[in-house]
């Protein structure tokens, strides 16, 4: 979840996240060798928002509301297709992201106290972070890897709450997307 640093990964944080179970045979080696969040619990996703409020305050009235305004967001199709970069991070890119964004865009309407990334960028890129903080050759190695696997699908029905206990980033709780209105 965080691209910076396992710093982020503090007791108590949490972040909202669509797994994406078909990227594990894809990225999952590369992943748990580069990816911070892997190693820390994290399975192969594309966060919603991270950091999402503290647990202390993730209560029913909290999930409540994250289930009625996930709800009101039709399941979707992702494809994954490319490569991009990042400084220091190579991600898969999801398309479309338009559902990726309106999903970020209306839990931090609700939770304005909470921007994506603590505020710290101008956009916001849905992204699958595959490696973080690697020399060049490793992810020119990574990519050249990914391209031969490349395109792969996932259908995107919920969103998961995770939280880190001190240890590791654990599913807290998991909000369905509403029907397919297409």
């Amino acid at each position: 979840m965080a691209d910076d640093s396992t710093g982020a990964f503090r007791a108590g944080r949490t972040g909202l996240v669509v797994r994406i179970p078909e990227a594990e045979p894809v990225v999952g080696g590369w992943r748990e060798r580069f990816d911070p969040s892997a190693q820390a619990g994290v399975p192969a996703h594309v966060t919603v928002l991270f950091p999402f409020l503290d647990e202390s305050r993730t209560d029913e009235p909290v999930h409540s509301a994250l289930a009625d305004i996930v709800g009101s967001h039709p399941a979707f199709d992702l494809r994954f297709e490319r490569c991009g970069r990042f400084p220091e991070v190579l991600y898969l890119a999801p398309d479309p992201d338009t559902h990726l964004r309106q999903l970020t865009g209306a839990i931090t309407d609700r939770w304005p106290e909470a921007p994506p990334y603590e505020g710290r960028f101008a956009e916001i890129l849905p992204h699958l972070t595959v490696a973080h903080g690697q020399e060049e050759a490793v992810m020119e190695e990574i990519e050249a890897d990914l391209a031969r696997r490349l395109p792969f699908a996932s259908r995107i029905s919920s969103v998961e709450l995770m939280v880190h206990d001190g240890t590791k980033w654990r599913e807290h709780a998991s909000f369905a997307l509403g029907t397919d209105r297409s």
